[in-house]
């Protein structure tokens, strides 16, 4: 079943010359159902600006425009895709703003308005980046209401992880302390043309109005960095460039100091934070 009245995806690929680039992370998903039905995952669309990250061909944005997206804007690095982004833009009578541009070095939200969804395939050599910058803004809440993103399984699977698990680190604790996130599908690599390596999963994740538990942002991340890149040593040694009595700083935040870093939860950490921003 057709979503709209433009050529299926092999045929825009083929009359463009859309080769994918592994330079670029690129792996297209060419069913236009699943692309729509990624879309739903985000929730209503209606009267929301939606933010799309590396949109290729455009089967994401044509899924987005079809469940009524108020206004599409898609930053594509690859030049060679904008004839296909064009066609959709006149299709659906210029609801799509498209930028040729780096989404790292890009200020998107000077181009959307609120109420706004992100929604995205990402491409997998940046997804991971970019998910920490919109998790890490200056203020929260953020210009975002909510994130519906593609990421290898492995990469998802950290997002939500929780603590004493293999997947648990600095990525779950970044993400849950200011979201609610959940892996909502699981696709295998048939899905995508051509097939990666690795399975994926689409995670949703809607903003808290406020962080869970109070900590300076930046200590917070700093210290759990700290923390996961030595996870094997007890905290007492991973931390000690914290502070000089960081033995008495875990005790006061009711920390073992004999705990490894995957065995605290998203509240231990905050409450240590909280204890080194005091000490």
């Amino acid at each position: 079943m057709q979503i709209d009245t433009l050529p299926p995806l092999r045929e825009v690929i083929s009359t463009h010359t859309l080769k994918t680039k592994k330079s670029l992370g690129q792996n297209f998903i060419l069913d236009l159902n699943l692309t729509a039905k990624i879309a739903r995952l985000a929730g209503s669309l209606d009267d929301h600006d939606v933010l799309e990250i590396g949109p290729g061909p455009g089967g994401l944005t044509r899924g987005l425009l079809s469940e009524g997206a108020r206004r599409v804007v898609v930053l594509e690095k690859d030049i060679r895709c904008m004839p296909a982004l064009e066609e959709i833009k006149a299709a659906y009578r210029n609801k799509v703003q498209i930028f040729n541009v780096d989404a790292l070095g890009f200020d998107a939200q000077r181009h959307l308005t609120g109420p706004v969804r992100i929604v995205s395939n990402l491409p997998y050599n940046v997804g991971t980046e970019l998910l920490i910058r919109w998790l890490t803004p200056g203020d929260w809440p953020p210009f975002w209401e909510t994130l519906t993103l593609m990421f290898q399984k492995e990469v998802a699977e950290r997002i939500i992880a929780a603590p004493g698990s293999k997947a648990y680190g600095r990525l779950s604790i970044l993400a849950q302390w200011k979201a609610n996130a959940k892996i909502v599908m699981a696709l295998p690599p048939e899905a995508f043309s051509p097939p990666p390596k690795v399975h994926s999963a689409v995670v949703h994740l809607t903003a808290l109005t406020e962080p869970r538990f109070p900590a300076p942002a930046r200590l917070l991340s700093s210290t759990v960095a700290m923390a996961f890149n030595q996870r094997r040593k007890m905290l007492r040694s991973s931390l000690k460039a914290a502070s000089k009595d960081i033995e008495m700083v875990l005790r006061d935040a009711g920390l073992e100091p004999t705990a490894r870093a995957e065995e605290i939860s998203l509240e231990g950490y905050c409450a240590l934070a909280r204890g080194l921003d005091q000490s």
